[in-house]
């Protein structure tokens, strides 16, 4: 299906706990990520209906590298406490901070879990983003491989606060954590944070 360029995972640490947060355009790139970072697993929390779709060779993968379930508009409790063990394991989590596929590649806007989890767990944080995948349905249909890169950034860690995080908060570290992503992709994809160059890092919510 892909062609793909995974030569920056290598960059990825070989132990310890890490939140990978990276885009998300189609379902195929999360178990492609997948095995391209074997041998160490990693689980990521997925929409439920794809997880518990056995029937389909994506939800057989998602469950064969024990996928955390989370349903579509539903906080769960059960999935961050399934999470923050996981990271107290000293193993590493995906998550997608856009929340939902884009299908054009593009950035979305950054949703607040992930950073809810990192400010709980404590865990670094490490942008992991892809391209070229957004063709890849009407490639395969011409029976033609698709071109998909990954590149990685540095990981990095929010400053822990004792105080309650507002909603205001929530959403500037949120922006600042996707700008770290939008930093890695070329100008076309960073959608809305195509703003990139105007805009400073706020070093501020970072450690």
């Amino acid at each position: 299906m892909f062609r793909v360029d995974a030569r920056q995972l290598a960059k990825v640490p070989a132990q310890g706990p890490l939140i990978i947060i990276a885009n998300h355009v189609h379902i195929p790139e999360i178990p492609t990520l997948y095995t391209r970072l074997l041998p160490r697993r990693v689980r990521g929390m997925v929409m439920a209906e794809h997880v518990e779709n056995k029937q389909k060779l994506v939800g057989r993968i998602l469950n064969l590298f024990g996928s955390i379930p989370v349903q579509r508009g539903q906080p769960s409790l059960a999935a961050l406490r399934d999470g923050l063990q996981t990271l107290a394991d000293g193993n590493m989590l995906l998550l997608d901070p856009e929340g939902t596929r884009s299908h054009n590649g593009c950035l979305q806007k950054g949703q607040p879990g992930a950073i809810l989890m990192a400010l709980r767990s404590g865990a670094p944080l490490l942008p992991i983003v892809h391209y070229g995948s957004e063709n890849y349905l009407s490639n395969l249909r011409r029976l033609r491989r698709t071109d998909l890169t990954f590149v990685v950034g540095e990981p990095f860690r929010l400053k822990a606060t004792n105080q309650p995080v507002s909603g205001e908060l929530r959403r500037q570290i949120t922006d600042q954590v996707m700008y770290q992503m939008a930093r890695l992709l070329p100008p076309q994809y960073r959608g809305a944070y195509a703003d990139l160059d105007m805009t400073r890092q706020d070093h501020s919510i970072f450690e």
